[in-house]
């Protein structure tokens, strides 16, 4: 019964907050009708222009992010804010050109199709006898402990099943045991880890780190065993250290000790463009950006629009924020709403599952559920269904999350497979990544789908309204010191695999 109330009282409070069509348009705008499709679209052509006479990407630490950046920071100029660029130091890799994989005098194997490189792997041209290690995977996993490579020569190549603990776990036991190249194959555990391992070892090492597909390398451990199996390895990468930046502005109206951030992230991946990731949401926060002032008196809670670096490379920009706050300056944030990429051409309007319906089990700070009402309240009201999206701290809201804000936010989908029943309800095609080019050179300007931009920018700009004005159902509008969650977790933006 008190379960009932509680909800019920809930409800009432989202209620009478939900932005309502007003009697009067010109005295009490609304945002949603202000943040035009055009206006986003505009913002994505200038990120691909900038992409293009920059190599073809975006990425931190590339000349491209650095130019995206300084374009942030005019736009939000010219709009009459005063923007600061917070700088921090991060860990940059890049491959030069593709891994070479082989048996000398043997199969001569395909970079992208029967091998990828790992990020952060080193660089090195080794041709030396190869190892399997525990392909049983006998205790945590395959080159999980230490022990696994009890016997190892020295200057042999490891060859390690995917699967118990994270790649650079494996690569350091390797490089302890004097290893001179690591390839992880994968574990064939579903069908996205058949193909070959594109993931990311967390932290640059010296050794080439290659990532086979599950049938080439437990092929490749079965004719190890009779300890003649040499293999040629050959990587040509860059690991040092750059900076990279996050942008950030507040309105001029507003209570500082109860901030709404809205944030997105402005990196792209090396590999492309990142017109839809995330091009997209970099471009709507500018554009709410643009037009939120003609709210006028009705933002009473400063909005602090936050353009967050290197988010591809592990949320760096958004933890770097959150964790160099004071626990005061934290205690004045009362909400993060994330947006990461909103147009995918087959994509879906995904919320942000903040209540935990959905039951993935990852807690959210208390708060984080009304935001998500608030969302599909508004796309109920406009008879438009929504998808829940997996609540697991893989974006920029993650470091919120795990210090006690609540978030929410909106998505289209990434490299994960439209659903028959998502189909039907958005169209596009079942089966299919909602974005075929998630993370490829194909993310451009015209890898889009409009109507699903233009409805989730739509929810982006009303809520960005709703909690400018009020934020009660969240943190009932009195600011409270957070206690810190402390996660040991290595997180990883979507899609990029770590294990």
């Amino acid at each position: 019964m008190r379960k009932l109330a509680i909800a019920t009282l809930m409800g009432l409070a989202a209620a009478s907050i939900t932005t309502a069509v007003p009697a009067d348009a010109a005295a009490h705008p609304r945002l949603d009708k202000l943040v035009k499709l055009k206006d986003i679209r505009r913002h994505q052509q200038d990120l691909q222009t900038i992409a293009t006479y920059n190599g073809g990407t975006r990425a931190a630490g590339e000349p491209g992010f650095e130019i995206s950046t300084k374009y942030v920071v005019k736009e939000l100029t010219k709009a009459g804010y005063k923007p600061t660029v917070q700088d921090f130091p991060f860990d940059y890799f890049k491959e030069k050109t593709p891994a070479v994989f082989d048996q000398p005098g043997g199969p001569v194997y395909t970079y992208g199709t029967d091998y990828d490189t790992l990020d952060f792997s080193g660089s090195g041209d080794v041709t030396a006898t190869a190892e399997a290690i525990d392909t049983a995977g006998a205790g945590v996993g395959s080159g999980c402990e230490a022990e696994d490579f009890t016997g190892f020569t020295k200057g042999d190549i490891a060859l390690v099943k995917r699967g118990g603990c994270n790649f650079s776990v494996k690569v350091t036991n390797a490089v302890t045991a004097g290893a001179t190249a690591i390839a992880i194959y994968n574990d064939g555990a579903a069908p996205d880890r058949m193909g070959p391992v594109a993931g990311t070892a967390s932290q640059p090492f010296q050794i080439p780190i290659i990532g086979p597909t599950f049938q080439l390398g437990t092929d490749l451990a079965k004719a190890a065993a009779s300890g003649t199996l040499k293999l040629h390895i050959k990587t040509d990468t860059i690991n040092e250290r750059r900076t990279a930046h996050n942008v950030i502005a507040d309105t001029a109206r507003g209570r500082a000790d109860n901030v709404v951030v809205m944030g997105a992230h402005l990196d792209s991946v090396v590999k492309g463009p990142g017109i839809n990731d995330n091009g997209s949401g970099t471009a709507t926060a500018l554009t709410v950006a643009e037009q939120i002032a003609k709210l006028g008196g009705d933002i009473k809670n400063k909005v602090r629009f936050a353009f967050w670096g290197a988010e591809e490379e592990g949320l760096l920009g958004s933890t770097y924020y959150v964790t160099h706050l004071s626990a005061d300056q934290k205690a004045t944030i009362a909400l993060n709403l994330n947006f990461d990429m909103l147009g995918s051409p087959n994509g879906r309007r995904g919320v942000y599952d903040g209540d935990d319906s959905e039951g993935a089990g990852t807690n959210p700070p208390a708060g984080s559920g009304a935001i998500e009402k608030v969302f599909l309240d508004y796309y109920g009201g406009r008879s438009l269904q929504t998808s829940p999206s997996t609540f697991d701290g893989r974006s920029d809201y993650g470091p919120f999350i795990d210090n006690g804000i609540p978030a929410g936010g909106l998505d289209s989908g990434a490299e994960g497979l439209k659903t028959p029943e998502e189909a039907a309800i958005y169209g596009g095609e079942a089966g299919k990544a909602y974005d075929g080019c998630y993370h490829q050179a194909c993310d451009t300007y015209d890898n889009n789908n409009s109507t699903i931009l233009d409805q989730l920018s739509d929810g982006a700009a009303h809520a960005v309204q709703v909690f400018a004005k009020s934020t009660l159902p969240v943190n009932g509008d009195r600011i409270a010191a957070r206690k810190a969650v402390t996660h040991t977790v290595l997180r990883a933006p979507a899609g990029v695999d770590v294990r």
